[in-house]
């Protein structure tokens, strides 16, 4: 008899007491065996799925609170007074010209991206957003709403990421102005002069085209409009909160009235000619209320400052401000393109036949001529509806929006798997032949392994091109991108950060080797809200410095080089720091307080990057390690072992393509994106990507790389970092899900007498699984984990923790308890599905089929065929006008409405409890994926 009480305290206390029992055997798994007493539970009916739902509910609602104090946490203090004391206090010791300096540069570019960590509801993220956004306790109160969340498309996407824009945009004024009266203040002769920019915002969120076939090129235009219709009111609104009269309110508004009438024609579907025609000729055509750009708006509100009284002033001026930072939109934009698309692009003109190698010296030289002889030409919106590649219609877009929705800000195009120059010139000759080279920043993206291996000898031969000199000097830029996700997922987290900072420090080098110190450099470091892709979950100073570290920063400051920071906040994750007017203000201040532009240029250099005896071979022995996981298929095997079933939707793209079952079964890891790769691993319970490696590294140098890691910065960073990690972790949970599969298991489970109700469910699991190979790999992938983690803990006991978590083990039981019931709610669905009654294939789909479809967790498409074999509703008599009467059928026409109910309806309800787990534990995690 299992006695505990069915509560979250009793479940916790039970497990407890349970890892007491690995002392005596160190194989015991706590977490297993508190599924399993779940199980037996759940089976024997001391436990329903209506008790599981309460525990699950107070589990996640823990999780929530977690959250929330997780993002104060990050960005407190939180208070629009003690962050506009914060920003003052800065600035005490600065003469006018080095407070310029500091105000009139971003201090960094904020991106705001569509990827798919739309995890919580709008209802939970205005929660969590609300009470992050006070002092006082976080309480229950986040868990009282709802967590239906409504189908995300992209245009839920971009309406969530306008939203957070707009609060980064208010946030930003305050800091304009309170930068102007601080000046105004200390300088009354010269504050007039200020033109404040402290941080810069863009957003691809409808214009990234990279894997996607879902937006047609009429959608980004019209997103567009869209953003410059909101963009104008909100500049109307900001206007009139000081004088509703000024003569520039009325153009404001006109101009919004007009381009939302724009709008409006290219949200239709534009596919049909005539209708296209009638929309571009209202927008191209001129129009009274027609703006396409802002500097005369913004001269005249300059003038006007110069002769208005202060406090007036200060409003025109941040104003004028905002303008200059946003443009006609709201924010920049970024569009993105795979560089086989470019390739396929330029082809058609320099190798129709397929035979020239577009890396060769012969490609290049080709490419140089078509740059030196191309002349403009001009497009309209009838060249690109019939544009079949993908590449150039991006390019003809472009075009059309700097002609027709704003001629000021520029564009920037993001080439992803960029790995040859040519690349970079075939995007050149299409800005060119477009006539809009000098209003797009082409920007190649290194991510591979292979990209950030040989990236510096692409840099090097790249900035060396006269063509590319000609075209940053232009431009005032050299851009790059720097990816963390996919980095992560195939070189390991740490190594991937490190072989990034190293590309950073060869984009400095390439920059003052070839005389390019006359233009900024612009890194946007693409991280994502996790620790597993690249952010740093300890504060808000470790997740700016993390992609951008001291080291690469002194680089390009002792070369005279302006630095241009830029990095993403992903999706419904990384909008949480600007959910709220307090919060955004509060992440705006974190960022100007530690400036990732900037840092001393004198500081000592960090042991780290002085004693690369050790730290080289410390990055190459862990690279080395995450390499041996991609590459083996027990890795492979047991981050696929259940598909995708164990995470959420959330987000418009695909997290992988389709598959039959049998690509099911043999599925690689390159079918699955880097979020959804990160969010396996944080429900497996093992952040492999971070973790993996590093205590291998170690072995047989322990006090010599923990002395080097505690002397260094860098290296306490990188600390801090894996404690996170390591704090979430637990290889007893990763074996655990092993067990799921193994026959012996359900064969002994009914072996005493104890639950003889499921002798033949059982007896039915054992036979099935005695062929299915998981058990032994996660047995294996467990082992392997074991071996690291101790030299891991061997290496962290000589480190002196700097900062120990308070409410660590409490964390880890939940996590604990969590997983336990998920394994046993699995456990229900596999008894389940193979108790259903046998039924005949129909469309090519066995019992089989679906029973592998469960195990999968495919839940969905295995409702669907059981949902077909066995219907609970069809056609009545009495759904047809006969006149002649029948007598058959005679029964009551019940259907099959008790499988329904005894097996169909709670499969599918213990599939949605598991799915609410997951989300509980990303939760505690701090982001999805």
């Amino acid at each position: 008899m299992i006695v505990f009480e069915n509560t979250v305290a009793g479940l916790t206390e039970r497990l407890q007491q349970m890892h007491a029992r690995t002392r005596e055997t160190p194989l015991f798994n706590p977490v297993f065996q508190l599924s399993l007493d779940l199980s037996r539970k759940l089976e024997n009916g001391e436990l329903t799925l209506d008790h599981v739902q309460n525990l699950v509910s107070e589990l996640d609602c823990d999780a929530l609170q977690s959250r929330a104090k997780r993002l104060r946490r990050l960005v407190a203090p939180v208070s629009r007074d003690a962050n506009l004391a914060a920003l003052t206090s800065r600035d005490g010791e600065a003469g006018f010209e080095g407070f310029r300096a500091r105000w009139e540069q971003p201090a960094m570019h904020a991106v705001f991206t569509a990827h798919p960590t739309f995890l919580l509801s709008p209802a939970q993220t205005g929660a969590i957003a609300a009470a992050a956004s006070s002092d006082e306790d976080i309480s229950d109160s986040v868990c009282t709403v709802s967590g239906e969340r409504p189908e995300i498309t992209l245009t839920y996407e971009h309406g969530r990421a306008m939203d957070a824009i707009s609060h980064a945009q208010d946030a930003r004024d305050t800091i304009v102005s309170q930068t102007l009266a601080q000046a105004r203040a200390k300088w009354p002769d010269r504050w007039l002069e200020l033109t404040p920019l402290p941080v810069r915002f863009a957003s691809w969120v409808g214009y990234d085209m990279d894997g996607r076939t879902d937006i047609d090129w009429f959608d980004s235009i019209g997103f567009r409009l869209s953003e410059k219709a909101q963009r104008l009111d909100r500049y109307a609104a900001s206007l009139a909160g000081f004088d509703s009269e000024h003569p520039l309110f009325a153009k404001l508004r006109a101009a919004a009235e007009y381009t939302r009438q724009r709008t409006e024609d290219f949200r239709a579907d534009l596919s049909d000619p005539a209708r296209l025609s009638g929309a571009a000729n209202r927008l191209t055509r001129d129009d009274p209320a027609k703006l396409l750009s802002l500097a005369p708006l913004i001269a005249e509100l300059e003038d006007e400052a110069r002769s208005a009284e202060p406090g007036r002033a200060q409003h025109l001026k941040t104003l004028a401000a905002a303008m200059r930072a946003d443009g006609l939109g709201m924010s920049w934009i970024h569009f993105r393109v795979n560089s086989s698309q470019l390739h396929n692009a330029i082809r058609r003109l320099i190798d129709p036949d397929n035979t020239l190698d577009l890396g060769s010296k012969g490609a290049m030289a080709t490419l140089r001529e078509l740059l030196a002889s191309v002349k403009p030409l001009r497009s309209n919106f009838a060249a690109l509806a019939i544009e079949s590649s993908t590449a150039i219609r991006q390019f003809l877009a472009m075009a059309q929006i700097l002609h027709h929705v704003d001629s000021d800000a520029p564009i920037r195009m993001l080439i992803a798997e960029c790995e040859q120059p040519s690349t970079i010139l075939a995007a050149l000759y299409f800005s060119r032949l477009f006539g809009i080279e000098d209003k797009v920043d082409v920007s190649p993206l290194f991510e591979t392994e292979s990209a950030l291996e040989h990236g510096g000898r692409f840099l090097d031969a790249l900035l060396a091109e006269p063509i590319y000199q000609d075209y940053a000097r232009v431009r005032g830029r050299v851009a790059i991108q720097t990816g963390f996700s996919d980095a992560g997922r195939f070189v390991g987290q740490i190594p991937a950060s490190l072989a990034i900072e190293r590309l950073q420090g060869r984009l400095a080098d390439a920059m003052r080797s070839n005389g390019l110190t006359d233009v900024a450099a612009l890194i946007f470091n693409t991280h994502g809200e996790s620790m597993g892709r690249g952010a740093h979950p300890e504060s808000f100073a470790d997740r700016l410095d993390w992609p951008l570290s001291a080291w690469t920063r002194r680089r390009f400051i002792r070369a005279g080089i302006r630095l241009e920071p830029e990095v993403s906040f992903q999706g419904g994750d990384g909008y949480m720091f600007f959910a709220t007017p307090e919060l955004a203000l509060a992440t705006l201040t974190r960022i100007a307080e530690n400036r990732p532009s900037d840092t001393d240029p004198d500081a000592p250099t960090d042991p780290f990057y002085r004693r690369t005896d050790l730290s080289l071979d410390f990055y190459r022995a862990i690279r080395a390690h995450q390499r041996d996981h991609l590459e083996s298929s027990t890795y492979a095997r047991a981050i696929t072992a259940f598909g995708l079933g164990l995470l959420n939707e959330t987000g418009s793209r695909k997290s992988r393509r389709q598959s039959d079952l049998s690509a099911d079964r043999d599925m690689n890891l390159r079918q699955i994106r880097a979020i959804p790769h990160n969010a396996i691993l944080q429900q497996l319970g093992y952040p492999v990507n971070v973790i993996a490696g590093v205590g291998s590294a170690a072995d047989g140098n322990y006090e010599d790389i923990a002395a080097l890691l505690q002397e260094s910065e860098r290296g306490r960073q990188l600390v801090r970092l894996l404690r996170a990690a390591n704090a979430l972790a637990s290889i007893k949970t990763v074996a655990a899900f092993g067990e799921l599969f193994n026959s012996a298991y359900w064969a002994s489970r009914p072996y005493r007498g104890t639950e003889s109700h499921l002798s033949d469910a059982c007896e039915a699991l054992a036979e099935y699984l005695t062929k299915d190979d998981r058990t032994g790999v996660f047995r294996r992938l467990a082992s392997r984990l074991r071996v690291d983690a101790l030299k891991l803990h061997r290496l962290l006991d000589l480190i002196p923790d700097e900062a120990p978590l308070p409410d660590r083990e409490h964390t880890r039981r939940t996590i604990g308890v969590l997983q336990a019931l998920r394994l046993a709610l699995l456990q229900h669905m596999f008894l389940k599905a193979v108790s259903i009654p046998a039924f005949s294939r129909a469309n090519d789909i066995s019992r089989d089929d679906v029973l592998e479809m469960v195990f999968t967790l495919r839940i969905d498409d295995a409702l669907e065929q059981l949902r077909r074999a066995y219907p609970t509703s069809f056609p009545q008599l009495a759904d047809f006008d006969i006149e002649e009467p029948s007598d058959y059928p005679d029964g009551d026409g019940a259907g099959y409405s008790a499988i329904q109910r005894d097996y169909i309806d709670p499969l599918e309800r213990a599939y949605g409890l598991t799915l609410q787990i997951g989300t509980a534990i990303a939760n505690v995690f701090g982001a999805h994926g």
